[in-house]
């Protein structure tokens, strides 16, 4: 994990001493709501329907326990006890009173956090892939190039104001658990022909009202040449991007607008003008922070136990949290866990202070006191002994945090909705929890197998409802909220847009409706290896249509 220089530190809480005079000013009437909203969200402060909205960053979704220790204790003292993980590794609290936020960030920084750049039209938090570092099918651990990424990216004077916010994922496996394919910047780390490793570079991903798969503009990028790239597009992104309208700004607009061949020859005649200016990495400055992404000194432990079978074969509740929310690691022995965030007793995403500080300590005891967090809204303890396993399930099934759903149907990622989003115009949380409490049933969601439902509570779309198998997209019409089906979509390295199915179902029928379209799945299947999206992909839309309106 990077750790902080002292010129780290200290610029750190120089911001915070910043903002502490803006919220003063504020609090005292020398700053209106208007003038004061641009400092505010530049230190990731948004106003919500409720109360102001606090997101800080999570870089590429690793925490240590004490930082873990630190957002419970902001989550009992500042919030109502509880935070709530997003899509894009960031951790959001609802309700601190403006009073108290730069307390927050003073507390944040002490344990090297912050919410700079959460917020605003400026390079977002850089994510990455929750198994970087342990995943078995990954080419390298790209947290050193996304550390390199959010170093470049942090208070850049030239992109500071974009045309409008900016997000970029790395991902190094296989396969893509980073959801690089809708992001604005996706790099990949493939090799070439000759075995060298650099990147595959996407661009012009994204959802909202205009949801696009990013395009391949790079096939094969060295790694020395990064941030020069990344510069290059940034510079054309921010010359030609429109400004003009808020909906037509973001690069997949520019992307589609420019078409991809000619964007990818604008980016190629700037980066030949920066290309060897001081932003080229030499082996050094990446050696440098590969430094801090080291593995750590594992066991030499054999990759079975038998005492982990006997359990697996005398407690069936342990073997179905493990069939499901285990995954196998690079290190003989070792096993990565999912923590489940969606249980039936509390919004997807969300944890309590108690549940926090209990994970921190399950880290410490369990998991070389680091956890990361997940594009699904979850949680990951990456580094666990397999003969701990049964222990560490009986402490999570105690904390309500052991769900065996990992990737299945109740494995819901969903936004806040119209309980806390001042942009949403229908409920979302409501509508994931009476999914989950109508298919609880293991035997029926495992039988479904890998199958993803997304809700999202307006067409802004961060609940990704665009790239679920299963998408639901909550809008108000004429005073009604209603909500509208997709089918089709994936986050992963086979991407695609989910596809509209019909009119869209009142709050009372959308889960009729979600039943009926898995009760076509499971009858059109090919056999129960076949997953829902490629049962889609092989009969399209008719069969659904036709059960969903007749």
């Amino acid at each position: 994990m990077y750790q902080y220089s002292e010129q780290d530190h200290q610029l750190l809480l120089e911001r915070v001493e910043q903002f502490r005079g803006q919220v003063q000013r504020r609090l005292k009437g020398q700053l209106s709501e208007d003038e004061f909203k641009q400092q505010r969200l530049r230190n990731g402060l948004y106003l919500q329907l409720h109360a102001y909205m606090l997101r800080v960053a999570i870089p590429y979704g690793l925490l240590s326990a004490e930082q873990m220790r630190t957002l419970a204790h902001i989550a009992r003292k500042y919030d109502k006890g509880y935070g709530h993980f997003s899509t894009r590794q960031n951790i959001q609290y609802n309700w601190p009173q403006l009073e108290d936020v730069p307390d927050i960030l003073d507390d944040l920084a002490a344990v090297e956090m912050h919410a700079i750049q959460t917020s605003g039209n400026c390079i977002r938090n850089t994510t990455s892939d929750p198994l970087a570092g342990v995943a078995r099918d990954e080419l390298e651990d790209p947290r050193p190039y996304c550390e390199l990424i959010r170093q470049w990216s942090t208070f850049h004077p030239e992109f500071n104001f974009l045309p409008r916010k900016f997000k970029i994922a790395v991902s190094g496996a296989i396969h893509d658990r980073a959801a690089v394919a809708v992001h604005d910047i996706g790099l990949r780390l493939v090799n070439n022909a000759e075995n060298e490793t650099g990147f595959e570079i996407y661009v012009g991903g994204g959802l909202g009202r205009t949801p696009m798969i990013g395009k391949l503009i790079r096939d094969f990028l060295p790694k020395e040449d990064m941030l020069t790239y990344l510069e290059a597009i940034l510079r054309v992104y921010n010359q030609l991007g429109r400004r003009d309208n808020l909906y037509k700004a973001r690069i997949k607009i520019l992307v589609h607008e420019t078409g991809e061949d000619e964007f990818r020859a604008l980016v190629e005649e700037e980066w030949q003008k920066i290309k060897a200016t001081g932003l080229h990495l030499r082996e050094q400055d990446i050696d440098r922070i590969k430094a801090f992404f080291v593995d750590p000194e594992y066991d030499d432990l054999p990759d079975t136990d038998r005492e982990f079978e006997n359990q697996i074969l005398s407690n069936p509740d342990f073997a179905r949290w493990a069939d499901k929310n285990i995954e196998l690691h690079k290190q003989s022995g070792y096993r990565v866990v999912y923590l489940s965030l969606k249980s039936a007793h509390q919004p997807p995403g969300d944890v309590t202070a108690d549940q926090m500080d209990a994970i921190a300590d399950l880290a410490d005891k369990y998991s070389l006191s680091q956890i990361r967090t997940t594009h699904r809204q979850n949680l990951v303890l990456s580094d666990v002994k397999l003969q701990d396993l049964h222990a560490l399930w009986l402490e999570l099934k105690k904390l309500d945090l052991a769900t065996p759903n990992y990737n299945h149907m109740t494995d819901i990622i969903s936004c806040p909705g119209l309980d806390f989003c001042a942009l949403a115009t229908a409920r979302s949380i409501p509508i994931s929890q009476e999914i989950t409490n109508r298919f609880d049933d293991y035997d029926f969601v495992n039988d479904l197998g890998d199958l993803s439902i997304n809700i999202s509570g307006c067409i802004n779309a961060c609940g990704h409802h665009h790239v679920a198998n299963i998408g639901i997209l909550g809008v108000n019409k004429k005073g009604t909220e209603v909500y509208q089906l997709t089918l089709g979509g994936s986050a992963r390295e086979d991407a695609s847009i989910g596809k509209i199915i019909g009119p869209a179902f009142e709050a009372d029928q959308i889960v009729d409706a979600v039943s009926d379209v898995l009760t076509v799945y499971l009858d059109k299947r090919e056999d129960p290896e076949e997953t829902f999206l490629t049962t889609y992909r092989r009969i399209g839309q008719p069969p659904f249509k036709e059960k969903l309106y007749g």
